[in-house]
């Protein structure tokens, strides 16, 4: 934790260091950043933590880097300083802002992939389902294959922002998942039967009922974060 912490206040240092040089250089949109090695000699930092903050600018797209030429404000300066000083200010998110950001997403995410699917989708969504079964059933962790089911909806949603911000949550749940806490009296037969109406709502492109079933899914997690 003090290790990530360290890191963060590091990242936070450099990223500080390019908004107060692109304001020094008023730069607009459109306009060049110095090198990585002019930052990187100017702020006194290695190249790869300079080039760990651009790319967590760039994620927030307020940078975007030009292949052969370098890297340009993506936005405004009045945006880049409002954007940048957000970054700046935000905490690691706690677990329960982790999941609540999770069942919006799936929440969404189930009624496009209830509209969207393909057969090939409906394939690996039930190869997920039964993977996931076999370990409840095995009384064997299933928490990976429960996440390559929601994955596969997630997939299927044919949203591939969507799908990537499951990616970057899902990682930090796992690690700090308590199942005793968010799963307590959940019988195996139970689950499984949550998932396979899951299944059957997407399988009958019933946006409706697909998003209700997953809202049942999520009754307990709702219910804790409450």
């Amino acid at each position: 934790m003090i290790d990530s912490d360290q890191k963060k206040s590091l990242q936070n240092s450099v990223i500080s260091k390019i908004r107060d040089l692109v304001n020094t250089k008023n730069l607009e949109e459109g306009d060049k950043l110095p090198s990585e090695r002019l930052m990187s000699e100017k702020f006194k930092v290695n190249r790869n933590q300079i080039r760990e903050a651009i790319r967590k600018l760039e994620f927030y797209g307020v940078l975007k880097s030009i292949a052969q030429s370098g890297t340009v404000l993506n936005v405004g300066l009045i945006s880049f300083n409002g954007i940048v000083n957000e970054i700046i200010l935000l905490d690691t998110p706690s677990f329960k802002e982790l999941v609540e950001t999770r069942i919006t997403l799936e929440l969404k995410m189930v009624c496009l992939a209830a509209k969207r699917r393909t057969d090939d989708d409906l394939n690996n969504i039930k190869e997920a389902l039964n993977a996931f079964k076999t370990k409840m059933i095995d009384g064997e962790d299933y928490l990976e294959e429960d996440l390559l089911f929601h994955m596969a909806i997630a997939k299927a949603s044919k949203n591939n922002t969507l799908l990537t911000l499951m990616l970057l949550i899902t990682p930090p749940i796992l690690a700090t998942y308590d199942k005793d806490i968010v799963c307590e009296g959940d019988k195996a037969i139970s689950e499984i039967k949550k998932h396979e109406n899951i299944y059957l709502a997407i399988e009958a492109k019933n946006q409706e009922l697909a998003k209700k079933m997953m809202e049942t899914h999520f009754y307990k997690l709702i219910k804790y974060l409450e």
